[in-house]
C-alpha cells in the first residue's frame, strides 16, 4: 500500500468533521435495482488529484455533467467490483492498478440510487482513455482544491415545486456539482485534508 493510500486510509478511519451528506429520499435504502458505486480515484504525486469524467451530451441520465467513473451494482457483484468495473469501461482504468483504501457513507441520488462511493489510489499518468459513447472528456482536478470547504458553495434551486438545496464546485471552468459534488463534501468530512 501507498504511502498516500495509508495516509488516506488513517484519514478514512476517523470520525467525521460534520455528519455525512445523506442525499435526497433519505427513506430509500440499497436493493438490488437501485444501488450503484463510483470510484473517486486519487492520484499519487506531491499534489494528488481526483480523476473525474464528463458525461457525453446525448446520454439519457446526467448528460454534459462532471461524474466519477461508476455505475450500477450488478446481482453478482459488490460495490468495490462495480466501482472497479465501470471505470475499467469509461476510462479503461486497470482495476489491478487501484490501490483501494475504502468507501464513503453511502448517498442517495434525486434519480433514486445509492451510490457507494469506493476510494483509490492510482499512479499518475497512466495510459487512460475515455469511452467513446459514454464520457466526453476525462480530467484531474487538484484534491485539496475540491476538499477545501470555501470551495464548496451550497446553493439551491425550485425543483418538481420544491426547494432543493445541492453544492458546486467550479474549478478550472469546470462545474461539478449535484451528487458528484456532495460526495466531495462527505470526502472533505472525512480526510480533513490539510
Amino acid at each position: 500500500m501507498s504511502d498516500l493510500a495509508q495516509k488516506l486510509g488513517m484519514a478514512l478511519a476517523a470520525a467525521p468533521a460534520e455528519p455525512p451528506l445523506e442525499g435526497d429520499h433519505p427513506q430509500l435504502r440499497a436493493t438490488a435495482s437501485n444501488e450503484a458505486a463510483v470510484l473517486i480515484a486519487i492520484t499519487d504525486r506531491d499534489e494528488p488529484g481526483v480523476l473525474l469524467t464528463v458525461r457525453r451530451e446525448n446520454l439519457r441520465t446526467h448528460a454534459g455533467q462532471i461524474a466519477f467513473p461508476g455505475g450500477r451494482v450488478e446481482p453478482d457483484e459488490d460495490p468495490v467490483s462495480a466501482a472497479l468495473r465501470e471505470a475499467h469501461e469509461e476510462i479503461l482504468l486497470d482495476p489491478s492498478a487501484v490501490d483501494l483504501v475504502g468507501t464513503l457513507d453511502q448517498y442517495r441520488t434525486v434519480t433514486g440510487f445509492v451510490v457507494t462511493p469506493v476510494i483509490g489510489v492510482v499512479a499518475p499518468g497512466l495510459p487512460l482513455e475515455p469511452h467513446e459513447r459514454e464520457v466526453a472528456d476525462l480530467f484531474e482536478a487538484p484534491l485539496a482544491f475540491l476538499l477545501d470547504p470555501a470551495n464548496q458553495l451550497r446553493r439551491s434551486a425550485l425543483l418538481q415545486g420544491r426547494q432543493r438545496h445541492y453544492y458546486e464546485i467550479l474549478w478550472n471552468g469546470r462545474r461539478i456539482w449535484g451528487a458528484t459534488a456532495a460526495m466531495i463534501v462527505n470526502l472533505s468530512r472525512r480526510l480533513q485534508w490539510r
